[in-house]
Order: C-alpha cells, then sequence, then structure tokens
C-alpha cells in the first residue's frame, strides 16, 4: 500500500506499523474508535480493511473527504474540554497515536468491550531532545509510565518502548479487555 493508494483525505504518513501490526486480531466489522485522528491514516486504513470507525479529533478538516463513506462517523469534539462522549463497551477496538492525555485511560477501558483492543503509540519525553516534540512534557511519556496506566485486568499483548526506525523515540502497546472466550495467544506478527 502507498500513501496515494491508503488514503484519499490530505493524509501525509503511512499507517504506524505498530498498528497495522495488530490489525489482524480485530475482528472485521469491528467498531474501531480513532481518537485525535489527524489527517486520518489509520481511519482510512480501518475503513478499507471494513471496519465502522468512529474518528473523532479537535480538527476534522483532513478527514472531510472521507464523509460519506460507509462505515465512518466523522466527529468534531474537544476531548480535553468535554465529558467523554462515549459509552460502556462501545468500541471493539480503540486507536490513539501521536497523542497523550492521561485522563482518558479510564474512559478507554470503559468504552472497550469485553475482548477488544486497545492499541497506542506515542511519544517519550526524552523525544524532545532529538525532534523538539512534544513541546508540551505533559504530552510526552516517562520511561515506563505507559505500563504504569494499563487499568487491573488488562492483558498485555505487547510492549515497547524505545527508538523506533524513524529514530523517535516512542512507547508502544497493544492490550485486551478479557471477553467470554479467551484466545491462548495473540500472534505477534504481521499478517
Amino acid at each position: 500500500m502507498d500513501e496515494t493508494s491508503a488514503c484519499t483525505c490530505n493524509c501525509s504518513a503511512l499507517p504506524s506499523a505498530w498498528v497495522m501490526r495488530f490489525l489482524s486480531i480485530l475482528p472485521r466489522g469491528a467498531r474501531i474508535l480513532d481518537v485525535a485522528a489527524g489527517e486520518g491514516r489509520h481511519t482510512s486504513l480501518f475503513l478499507l480493511e471494513g471496519f465502522n470507525v468512529t474518528a473523532v479529533d479537535v480538527d476534522v478538516s483532513n478527514l472531510e473527504p472521507l464523509v460519506g463513506t460507509p462505515g465512518l462517523t466523522l466527529e468534531c469534539r474537544d476531548l480535553e474540554a468535554e465529558p467523554w462522549p462515549y459509552g460502556k463497551e462501545a468500541f471493539d477496538g480503540i486507536v490513539v497515536t501521536n497523542y497523550l492525555h492521561r485522563e482518558h485511560f479510564p474512559h478507554y477501558w470503559e468504552s472497550l468491550a469485553p475482548g477488544g483492543i486497545f492499541l497506542m503509540e506515542t511519544f517519550l519525553r526524552s523525544n524532545e531532545y532529538i525532534w523538539g516534540r512534544p513541546k508540551n512534557p505533559a504530552h510526552g511519556f516517562e520511561n515506563g509510565e505507559l505500563l504504569r496506566l494499563m487499568p487491573e485486568g488488562a492483558r498485555i499483548i505487547a510492549y515497547e518502548e524505545g527508538m523506533a526506525s524513524d529514530n523517535r523515540l516512542v512507547a508502544r502497546i497493544a492490550f485486551a479487555k478479557p471477553g467470554r472466550v479467551e484466545p491462548y495467544g495473540y500472534p505477534l506478527r504481521a499478517r
């Protein structure tokens, strides 16, 4: 998949390799919440794969070309300034990349359905020393902090912290909310 075929919006980046790595463990047609959807790289990926996506961001102008795509709900919301709008067990998957608002972690857990998958990849604070991002120290994790924010009962599938292939310093996690039927293990490689 190249940039032009992956997305019909003004997307400037390919989907995260971390998100793509775990795409296959989500059931087809799953309800996905793409938090801080930005330019739509993950929203587009999930729509192309047949998922139902709620894409939310404070600025959805880059996502407007996707309006009318089957399976898309587009929401312009400032999730930091308003109450969490999503109900209990509303999503089979939640994706958060390059965004951090610690107060959302209890909401993520509550809005994730049993058996649901949570995928996150965002900056470590030390990334600022190399790339100048995040500018606000509150928008990056301290070493080990992401693990400390995991809710009790979360089944960690994979966790990484360090320098990615593009030289960004990141923390990444994939976890499952236990469901009625549990797999013995989740696949750890891309499909």
